[in-house]
C-alpha cells in the first residue's frame, strides 16, 4: 500500500517538476537530479538508487524550493515522509 502511494506521489511530483518552465541554472540542476531520482524509483524500485544520497538530495531540494515554489517543496517533503515510513 505504501509503495503504491509513494509511486503516485513520485508521478505527481514528476509532473509538477515538468511544469516549472524556465529556471535559473542551480534550479535546473536540482530539477534534473530530482527527475532522475524519481525515474529510477518509479522504474526500478528502491534498489535502483542510493537511498541515503537520494534522501539528502530531496532534503536539499526542499530547502531550495521552499521560498519560490512552496507547493513543490511541500510535495517533496511528502515524498520524504513516505520514504521514512517505508524505512528508507
Amino acid at each position: 500500500m505504501e509503495q503504491q502511494k509513494l509511486r503516485e506521489l513520485l508521478e505527481t511530483l514528476h509532473e509538477e517538476l515538468g511544469q516549472l518552465g524556465s529556471v535559473d541554472e542551480k534550479t535546473g540542476e536540482v530539477l534534473a537530479t530530482l527527475k532522475d531520482d524519481i525515474s529510477k524509483l518509479v522504474e526500478g524500485g528502491n534498489e535502483a538508487v542510493d537511498e541515503e544520497s537520494m534522501t539528502e538530495r530531496l532534503n536539499d531540494a526542499v530547502g531550495h524550493f521552499e521560498e519560490k515554489h512552496p507547493r513543490l517543496s511541500m510535495m517533496i517533503q511528502h515524498v520524504l515522509d513516505s520514504l521514512a515510513r517505508m524505512g528508507l
